[in-house]
């Protein structure tokens, strides 16, 4: 007698036998549904968007190089900080700012990329580098996808803000941690429904954030305005001062920036570290960098930005969206920043990206009808899942981990040149620690934080990327020593300098002008990036 596939079916549950086929014999399909929890479930182009965000994290890892200034001098703070086991009370690092007083508003940035360099050596900085762009962007388009059900307006969105920001996105810094915060914050406080953890997250993510980097008060504002805009835009609507705070989201929004302020209060300094944030945005040292000038077109990124906000002001005639007042509000004061100095153009990119997305999804589905719903399918989840581990796994932090940290310096110098930029005096520092200079050095303000990190034990650097803690008078003097102006010479002089390290971009000057001095000054080593230069006669 033979066995067929109900009978299996009936022996093992007689009850409710599997139907394996309908009553004309076709194939029953029920049994092929997808029966995965929902929330285990993803969409087709929650797929292409990660596999897109993953372009984008391999892209950061393998193409954009280690900048030389910033990061190794933040290094550098960070394994202060873990050989003395306390926050500094003042500037320990540049002898001629002994003395000054010292808020470090970005210490757990520091010490944790610190402890990530020594386990996992410049990989490690490569991953939280290109990590921080991914999660920044994913948190801009991820929320734009599940809102519009529009790919190409989430991709867009990604794409905005790479544009956009990618001047500001080179350098590695703890402001790239505090750019993550900000999206993820700004992400909660803008989604359509208000969940009530976010109540709770938000600040949490601020506590996280003031001790990261000093720009979370750049966080309050936008949750201010958020909320300042939702009210405007609810007595507009209802011409009723009473329904304003009676209405459940902007008591929701105000009750998280009352929150927010507090707990960034949970940090180890308190109080005062909203002063010293707002110090060293007005620091009078900071006006000589380029980077703290205002944006204009002739900047590169004041040129995608003017593009980005044109197209923002088109948008606005034909969308069917209603432009709400917070909006308005973050655009024109994250916007109006910029226009005062052109670092706040990092934080109105992402912010200008999803608008502006959000606004071309509304006009294309008033043009074209709404998008369907996109199927959630847990294979795709399956297959979106393997996708990060691909990434994740042919990344440079990965073979690291695999393969651990060079021992050998030739090995592992080798390794750093390729993945930083070629304005880092790898060369120069190699000299400097095979000849230790003497005393005083004089070093270009780019060059200082690298020379911190890699130099010898105990260099005495002029200047580094902390401007805003070298005494005014220092800081004039190394413009005018750098810029070969009046009595430069002198005041190398008086300094006691015995040492010259300066890169060859822009500082040409100096380096003839030294050369010009063959009595006094003897140039030891030089290459395409730039020379050194030691004194014949050591103060």
């Amino acid at each position: 007698m033979s066995t067929t596939i109900e009978d299996l079916a009936l022996e093992q549950n007689e009850t409710s036998p599997v139907q394996y086929q309908t009553e004309d014999g076709s194939p029953n399909v029920a049994l092929l549904q997808d029966r995965s929890p929902k929330w285990m479930r993803s969409s087709r182009a929650a797929l292409v968007l990660t596999s897109a965000l993953g372009i984008l994290f391999l892209f950061a890892s393998y193409m954009i190089p280690i900048w030389h200034t910033d990061i190794w001098g933040h290094l550098s703070y960070g394994r202060w900080i873990w050989e003395h086991g306390q926050l500094p009370d003042t500037e320990p690092l540049m002898p001629l700012s002994i003395g000054v007083s010292m808020i470090d508003t970005a210490w757990l940035s520091q010490l944790g990329s610190y402890l990530l360099y020594g386990a996992v050596g410049v990989s490690g900085i490569k991953f939280i580098f290109a990590a921080s762009i991914v999660m920044t962007a994913g948190c801009i388009s991820i929320p734009l996808l599940k809102r519009t059900n529009n790919l190409w307006a989430a991709l867009l969105s990604v794409g905005v803000f790479f544009w956009v920001d990618y001047q500001q996105l080179l350098i590695v810094r703890p402001q790239l941690a505090g750019l993550v915060c900000f999206a993820a914050i700004f992400a909660m406080a803008t989604s359509y429904r208000w969940r009530r953890a976010y109540t709770i997250l938000i600040p949490l993510l601020f506590v996280l954030w003031a001790n990261l980097h000093g720009s979370f008060v750049v966080g309050i504002a936008v949750l201010g305005a958020l909320c300042v805009g939702r009210a405007i835009d609810v007595y507009l609507k209802t011409k009723r001062l009473k329904l304003v705070f009676a209405e459940r989201r902007t008591r929701e929004l105000f009750l998280v920036t009352e929150l927010a302020a507090a707990a960034a209060l949970i940090n180890p300094y308190g109080l005062a570290i909203y002063s010293e944030v707002f110090a060293i945005s007005s620091n009078t040292n900071l006006q000589s960098l380029l980077e703290w000038d205002p944006l204009t077109l002739r900047m590169k990124q004041g040129r995608a930005a003017a593009a980005i906000a044109l197209s923002l002001v088109f948008l606005y005639r034909l969308s069917p969206r209603r432009v709400s007042f917070s909006e308005v509000l973050i655009l024109v004061g994250l916007g109006g920043g910029a226009l005062w100095t052109s670092r706040m153009i990092v934080w109105w990119a992402p912010v200008a990206a999803y608008y502006a997305s959000l606004h071309l999804a509304a006009v294309w589905a008033n043009w074209r009808g709404f998008p369907t719903v996109a199927e959630r399918k847990g294979s795709t989840t399956i297959a979106l899942l393997g996708i990060l581990w691909i990434f994740i796994a042919i990344s440079p932090m990965a073979d690291a981990v695999r393969h651990g940290v060079p021992k050998d310096h030739k090995q592992a110098l080798a390794k750093l040149r390729k993945n930083v930029s070629t304005g880092t005096p790898l060369d120069a520092v190699e000299y400097l620690k095979d000849n230790p200079p003497v005393g005083q050095i004089f070093n270009t303000y780019e060059w200082g934080d690298y020379l911190l990190w890699a130099g010898p034990k105990d260099l005495q650097v002029f200047v580094a990327s902390h401007a805003h803690l070298i005494p005014t008078e220092v800081w004039n003097d190394y413009l005018q020593i750098q810029a070969t102006a009046g009595n430069w010479s002198d005041k190398l002089d008086r300094y006691g300098v015995n040492a010259v390290v300066i890169d060859k971009q822009g500082r040409s000057n100096l380096i003839e002008a030294l050369e010009g001095l063959p009595a006094i000054w003897e140039k030891k080593f030089a290459n395409n990036t730039g020379a050194v230069f030691y004194r014949k006669k050591p103060i």
